[in-house]
């Protein structure tokens, strides 16, 4: 007997490029009118001037001055001595002057500053 010959596979036809499917048409929504947005107020308790004391004055100035702006003077006086930590960018080593001001401590977190910072204010 004969070996039947392999039959050759059938050459397959190139498949017809596939279309992408069409996008449903995006329905128009009518925007809802927002309320007026009403500007914040700021509070007027962290606008209120402060007199720092003497330890604290020889830092920030003796001038009665917000809240907000003492803690700014305070840290361009960090940044100006690089008090920082360099390990842990939270922590301010506290010089000479920032000792009498953060009750003797070597290092405080930028958080506990404010807290210190408070009880030189009135």
């Amino acid at each position: 007997m004969k070996k039947a010959a392999p039959k050759k596979a059938a050459k397959k036809k190139a498949a017809p490029a596939k279309k992408a499917p069409k996008k449903a048409a995006k329905k128009k929504v009518a925007k809802k009118k927002s309320a007026k947005k009403v500007k914040r107020k700021p509070n007027p308790s962290f606008m209120k001037p402060l007199n720092p004391d003497a330890a604290l004055g020889a830092i920030v100035g003796n001038k009665a001055l917000p809240r907000t702006e003492v803690v700014k003077k305070l840290w361009t006086y960090i940044k100006r001595k690089n008090l920082q930590d360099t390990q842990n960018r939270r922590m301010i080593n506290a010089d000479d002057k920032l000792r009498e001001v953060f009750d003797g401590q070597k290092q405080v977190s930028m958080f506990e500053m404010t807290k210190l910072v408070s009880k030189h204010l009135s």
